[in-house]
């Protein structure tokens, strides 16, 4: 039974909201993230990016960046740009992407449910990310970026969102990407009950995306729980800021790839070797995104291809090894490409869905050699390969809308 409870969020005054609300912390590298704070001050990742006040010689994990990240915020919680509600509550957070709507519960997530693995992960993690938002949490005292995480729909939760956001909004503002972000504030005392009793019957909770956030928050609360060996369970240190969002309203988005050469293969030997797994069509000079899984589209010399694997590839019934992304590694990028590692070969590269299939053909042009269209993972996928303890390959899975940071904070 999961433990998901109300707390009492720090969060933006209405009237600058949209002006604190960022996107996560990890989207941009450094150069990009002091471009994106100019000329706004009051930008949440000012905080969670705190390097971009200092000049570039100043190492991004210096402890001084930190220190900056602890005195921006609590500078703002001191002239109320962030406010404390005195309430433990529930919130809603609806993004609106393109005529779609995602709406999920801001709560915050047991520690001894991620330890316990009622909350799921299907993503390795590496020591010096977590380090970083260690540092960030433990010294601000906060978590500043929610966990996404995803739960088979409920209808209890069901019908209390769908009360709740008949009311007026707590905040509303569409951000520059052009999503439309809407949130509310649950604080009667039978919502609160009855979706923390909801929540308590759910057995499986999954990380959808922020694999590093939730273990860094994790191990700041089990550092905390060493400091304070006398520690009821109850502390704010025990959970984590999450945002919960039923799997019928979630939409992944393919994680492109693009290979810098041909392992040494000409064009026709390299089609020849992928005959061997795939049915090869020519498909011409439109983009070709695939429709079905097993297959993929693939774009060299100008030209989209379409890959349909072949025989007992498609019969696959191992969770990981049936993934498109697992089958185009085990079938094409290592045995033709050589891409032994796709974490570490910088022969390949990943590009988000969200950036469409033109950018595959830029970069054909501009610095690889050949590129595919993947069909996207699936949620349910997403869950079976949880549920079976395993780990999808790297760069299974793209999330859109993203959760923006600084609008809901949880203190420890």
């Amino acid at each position: 039974m999961a433990n998901i409870k109300p707390f009492a969020c720090v969060r933006p005054d209405q009237k600058v909201a949209s002006r604190v609300a960022a996107l996560p912390y990890d989207v941009y590298n450094r150069e990009e993230a002091k471009e994106a704070v100019k000329g706004n001050p009051l930008s949440f990742l000012n905080i969670d990016r705190a390097e971009t006040q200092f000049d570039d010689s100043v190492d991004t994990y210096a402890p001084e960046v930190y220190q900056k990240a602890k005195e921006l915020l609590d500078g703002m919680m001191a002239d109320n740009t962030l406010i404390t509600d005195n309430e433990k509550c529930y919130y809603i957070y609806q993004l609106i992407m393109d005529g779609r709507a995602q709406t999920g519960i801001v709560a915050c997530s047991s520690i001894d449910d991620y330890q316990n693995n009622i909350i799921k992960k299907h993503e390795k993690t590496r020591e010096d990310k977590e380090i970083d938002r260690i540092n960030h949490v433990d010294i601000c005292n906060a978590q500043t970026g929610p966990i996404f995480l995803a739960y088979r729909a409920n209808n209890t939760i069901n019908q209390v969102v769908s009360k709740q956001i008949k009311k007026d909004p707590l905040y509303h503002f569409i951000s520059e990407d052009g999503v439309t972000h809407n949130v509310w504030k649950i604080d009667e005392k039978e919502d609160v009950e009855a979706i923390n009793i909801a929540f308590s019957n759910i057995n499986e909770i999954y990380i959808a995306d922020g694999h590093h956030r939730a273990a860094s928050a994790v191990k700041v609360g089990l550092k905390r729980r060493q400091e304070n060996p006398d520690y009821t369970g109850e502390e704010e240190f025990n959970y984590f800021l999450s945002v919960l969002f039923p799997d019928e309203q979630l939409k992944i988005l393919p994680y492109n790839r693009a290979v810098k050469d041909l392992n040494g293969h000409s064009k026709m030997e390299f089609l020849e070797m992928l005959s061997k797994n795939f049915k090869v069509t020519l498909m011409g000079t439109e983009a070709y995104q695939p429709a079905e899984k097993a297959t993929f589209g693939m774009y060299l010399d100008e030209q989209w291809y379409e890959l349909k694997a072949k025989g007992s590839i498609t019969a696959e019934t191992d969770p990981v090894k049936s993934l498109d992304v697992a089958i185009l590694q085990d079938y094409l990028l290592h045995p033709v490409l050589g891409i032994n590692d796709p974490r570490t070969d910088r022969r390949i590269d990943f590009i988000g869905g969200i950036r469409g299939l033109k950018e595959l053909e830029r970069r054909v042009r501009k610095d690889s050699r050949v590129a595919f269209s993947m069909y996207p993972t699936s949620i349910q996928e997403l869950f079976a390969v949880a549920d079976a303890g395993l780990l999808m390959p790297p760069k299974s899975t793209w999330f859109e809308p993203k959760l923006r940071s600084g609008l809901f904070i949880h203190k420890l």
